[in-house]
């Protein structure tokens, strides 16, 4: 079994990146990043805090638009407005979730395409499908940065996504499937779940449900890729893996902590500065 080490990956790319950041500076151009962050959900301000410090690792300029969970959606529109004629900003994303009040696919389409580095706006999912230049969402393209990383050849693969969202299963298995896998998408109306897993060469799964994909669930020598993470009552972090039992029938995995989730902060930092680059084009 060999364990897929996010963290060390996203490092090397985080390094690239940095040096990328360096040529860039000498023609003037400091890549910048905009982070719109709306209430005080925990887990929200903590990824919001790894990416400031990311990006202070690799030289970009950051700024974090924190607002309360009281401020009403045209506010917000306005601010996002305002970075899309910033020309010091290259990127933009909107901390998710939002506060039920306001309108989340309204708020991702008034981010300028060429500004979307999460990759959520229509403009880029529909780019992502259609296998066109794009940014497509951080999450999923980690996860194929790490295939390309290990030399897995995902072409004629049986993949199996558990999870159909938006931000991870939908442009997972567009991206698997402009690598020529073959992709079955499952969710939470899939009626045998296991019935799908057993049979995929590769098993992706993003749902929140601690230690949901089970050792009986997935066929010896499989490659199983865990997006899941999860706070026990114990504290303790997990996926939605049971990695110890998991583990021992594997060919690879992901860890958690320390896989899948370093690498969407990387990909974050790789779509911003591509963007940058569009400035010196």
């Amino acid at each position: 079994m060999t364990l897929i080490d996010g963290k060390k990956l996203s490092k090397k790319i985080e390094q690239n990146i940095a040096d990328e950041v360096v040529a860039l500076k000498e023609k003037g151009v400091v890549p910048g990043l905009a982070v719109v962050l709306v209430g005080d959900d925990p887990a929200s301000h903590t990824y919001v805090t790894m990416k400031e410090k990311s990006c202070k690792n690799v030289g970009f300029y950051s700024i974090v638009h924190k607002m309360p969970d009281t401020i009403t959606q045209d506010e917000i529109i306005e601010t996002l407005e305002m970075m899309n004629n910033n020309p010091r900003i290259d990127g933009i994303l909107v901390q998710l979730p939002l506060p039920e009040h306001i309108d989340t696919t309204k708020i991702l389409e008034v981010i300028d395409p060429q500004k979307d580095v999460d990759g959520f706006h229509p403009y880029n999912m529909g780019r992502t499908v259609e296998n066109l230049d794009a940014f497509a969402p951080c999450t999923p393209v980690g996860v194929m940065e790490m295939f390309e990383e290990y030399n897995i050849d995902l072409e004629g693969k049986d993949v199996c996504v558990v999870g159909a969202s938006n931000i991870v299963g939908k442009p997972m298995a567009a991206l698997l499937l402009n690598k020529n896998a073959t992709v079955t998408v499952t969710h939470i109306f899939t009626k045998d779940l296991a019935s799908h897993t057993k049979k995929a060469d590769i098993v992706i799964v993003g749902v929140g449900v601690p230690n949901l994909i089970k050792e009986d669930m997935v066929k010896d020598g499989a490659i199983v890729i865990d997006i899941g993470i999860n706070r026990l009552e114990s504290g303790k972090l997990v996926g939605d893996v049971d990695f110890e039992n998991v583990s021992k029938k594997c060919s690879y995995i992901t860890p958690v902590p320390g896989g899948v989730g370093p690498m969407t902060i990387a990909m974050l930092l790789s779509n911003t500065i591509k963007a940058a680059k569009r400035r010196v084009i």
